[in-house]
């Protein structure tokens, strides 16, 4: 690929752009009609790109949901972890405002939280290593701020934030799917009540 400018831009800079509006043309329609609904086709109409445009940005829709899904992470933890070095050296400032955190900023948008945690499930094998990586960086991060607090239980902490992972993905999942979701301040004090009676000694 050259780097030849037209209309301003160079080869370079128009691919990138065509993968950002398929991103964002995925960020979309991943979340509605979902993921095994949404063709390549549609995803194209979407973006406003050509068929074989997408296959120079994408080998298919998994590697183009993979790529929504890690930068979904991405940002969540990054708001998540930046929260939590702000908060009051404490356990229980550690907890709720590390759950306040995640949870809150994988509602804000509800395309995240059922991308995250409903369309990440219905994509099927390819997003298995996405999906288990995402897990281990949270369940370092719990592990991380909890482990030097002298409250905080001794008992196997990976395997209890393992647990305390899998409560918030079904309390999101919830969120997502019930025709009157709970509010967001309930899911909160629940996965709150959750981890202090699994950590607290």
């Amino acid at each position: 690929m050259n780097g030849r400018s037209y209309r301003g831009m160079t080869a370079e800079e128009r691919l990138e752009e065509r993968r950002e509006r398929l991103i964002s043309a995925a960020y979309t329609l991943f979340s509605d009609p979902g993921f095994p609904e949404t063709t390549i086709e549609r995803l194209c109409a979407e973006a406003r790109i050509s068929n074989r445009a997408f296959y120079e940005c994408f080998s298919g829709r998994e590697e183009l949901m993979q790529t929504v899904y890690d930068r979904c992470v991405l940002e969540t933890l990054g708001t998540m972890t930046k929260a939590i070095e702000q908060a009051p050296n404490t356990l229980a400032d550690r907890v709720r405002t590390g759950i306040t955190s995640y949870i809150g900023f994988v509602t804000e948008d509800r395309r995240r939280a059922q991308i995250m945690h409903l369309e990440v499930r219905r994509a099927g094998d390819c997003l298995v290593t996405s999906r288990q990586s995402a897990v281990t960086a949270l369940t370092r991060t719990i592990e991380s701020n909890i482990s030097d607090l002298p409250e905080a239980t001794k008992a196997n902490q990976h395997l209890l934030a393992l647990g305390m992972i899998g409560a918030i993905q079904e309390l999101l999942i919830e969120w997502v799917l019930a025709e009157e979701p709970p509010p967001v301040t309930k899911l909160i004090d629940t996965a709150t009540h959750i981890f202090h009676r699994s950590f607290v000694t």
